[in-house]
Formats: C-alpha cells, structure tokens, sequence
C-alpha cells in the first residue's frame, strides 16, 4: 500500500517534468537531425538557461515566464553565433570534426562560467502555488513547465511545415545539394536551425531552474538525458523527442516507487543500451 501511495505521488511529477525533458532533447536532435551535428555544447547551454532565470527573476525582478521570451531570443543568437564560430567549417568534414568543434564551446562555457559563477548552487525561490489530484500535490511550476513545454513543441511543429523557413529547414534535412539548386541558402538555413535546437536547450534550462537548484555544471546531467531521449523517440524526430521524454519522466516516477533513487540512471541508460542493440533508429524512427 505505501509503494501505491508512492507511486501515485511521484507518477505525476516524472510525466510532467518529462515534457521539459523531452523540450531539451528536441533542441539535441533537431540539430542533428539537420546537419547530422552531435552537439556537445548542449548541456552547459540548458545551465545557461538556467542562470537566465536566475538573474531575471532574482536580480532583475521579472517573472521567469515573461522572461522566458529574452532567453529564448538570447539562445537562438547564441546558436546561431556558436555555428558560425565553431560548426559552419567543420559541417562537412568527418563527424569527428564537429564534435571536437562543439565540445570545445561544452569547455569554453563551463570554464568561463566556473570562474564568473564558481560552482557553488544557486536557487530560483519561486512559487505558483500547488493543487491536489486525490493524495497527490502538484506543484504550480512543474504544471506551467509542462504547458510551456507543449506550446514551445506545438509552435516548433507549425514553424516547421506552415512557414516558408521552416520548409526550407526540412529542404535542407532531406538533400542540401537539391535544396541549394533550388536557390535555398544552405548556410542560412542551417545557422537557423543551430539556433533553434540552441534556444530550445535554454527554455528548457529556463524551466528546470525554476524547480530545481543547479550551478554551472548541472547541464551535464540533463545533456545526458537528452542522448536517452533522442534514442529512444529516434534522433532526428522533434515529436518523438517529446515521447521519449515522457517515458523517461514516466520512469523516474514508477522506479523510486520499488527501489532506491539511485537506480534511476542505471536503469535509464541500460534502455539505452537496449534500444541501441534492438532498435537503433528508435521507438519512432529516425528522421533524415
């Protein structure tokens, strides 16, 4: 009876926080679903997400959900400059290239900002009050986190196949020397999409912060779990992003309900070793 209980109460939360799982996943795999680029650049940019928050709410005095919209304008730049400085040579070279390219930008950032912000942990004191479902309490961030999550994957979705960039985006995916025939700005388009899968991270750090203490170098765990959800709802696939990070919130909530918290990670990479060897295009399938 007591593991039910359990179960009940931390059930809602993992679905919820999946959604923001599956919004930091989709930022990693629609950049190499593009332009077959892994970045490693994405876990300390959903830390500076983060600390957005923290110093437009903590220091400025603004509502993280209103300042949702400078991060998310403040991530698309930062993609867009972080392609052109590191990425934009390397984009046809071996994959190796690209992913000493983008790792280079993970160090340059957790360097810069270990000795700006040390790495000590820092909080976003903020409450939208909570509501009870039967036993169970869910707190008013994590509700606001999800929707916020949905309408960002909803608008990803209407930007991708109802506006002209967007068909373009998915010109380029499909076969970029066609695309280029076709008078498409190739280099555009993909600095374009570097910035979008960037301003996703952050929103998604954004919305973590606000819920849970980080510091400069929590965006490793997330990156991570990002990987996890990329290959479980197929790399490439924005809307299976957002499945498979349902599942791994769906996981998180079922797993600390029969053993210890500790066995969260275990078990969440161990399907990804599974769905590696069985399935690798994932649950969904990859999208080229």
């Amino acid at each position: 009876m007591q593991q039910i209980n359990l179960l009940l109460t931390s059930l809602p939360d993992g679905i919820l926080l999946g959604f923001v799982y599956g919004l930091a996943a989709m930022g990693l795999t629609l950049i190499w679903g593009v332009m077959n680029v892994i970045n490693l650049s994405h876990g300390p940019i959903i830390a500076l997400g983060m600390f957005g928050t923290f110093f437009i709410f903590i220091r400025m005095g603004i509502n993280p959900y209103i300042g949702l919209l400078f991060i998310a304008i403040l991530g698309l730049i930062m993609g867009v400059f972080i392609y052109f400085v590191a990425v934009h040579r390397v984009i046809n070279a071996p994959h190796l290239s690209s992913l000493l390219a983008t790792f280079s930008v993970n160090m340059i950032i957790i360097g810069l900002g270990t000795a700006a912000l040390t790495t000590s942990p820092y909080n976003v004191d903020f409450n939208v009050g909570s509501f009870r479902l039967g036993s169970t309490t869910i707190l008013g961030t994590r509700l606001v986190a999800a929707v916020i999550a949905i309408l960002f994957t909803g608008g990803l979705y209407i930007f991708l196949y109802r506006t002209r960039p967007g068909k373009f985006i998915r010109a380029v995916t499909n076969n970029r020397a066609a695309a280029e025939l076709m008078g498409i700005p190739s280099t555009r388009i993909l600095a374009l999409s570097f910035g979008l899968g960037t301003m996703l991270a952050a929103v998604s750090g954004a919305l973590i912060a606000t819920f849970f203490p980080f510091n400069i170098l929590s965006g490793g765990g997330y990156e991570l779990k990002s990987f996890v959800i990329g290959v479980l709802g197929g790399l490439g696939n924005p809307i299976g992003a957002l499945v498979g990070g349902l599942i791994l919130g769906v996981l998180e909530g079922i797993i600390p309900a029969f053993m210890e918290t500790s066995w969260v990670p275990v078990i969440e990479f161990g399907l990804f070793v599974v769905i590696l060897l069985v399935r690798p295009q994932g649950i969904f399938g990859a999208k080229k």
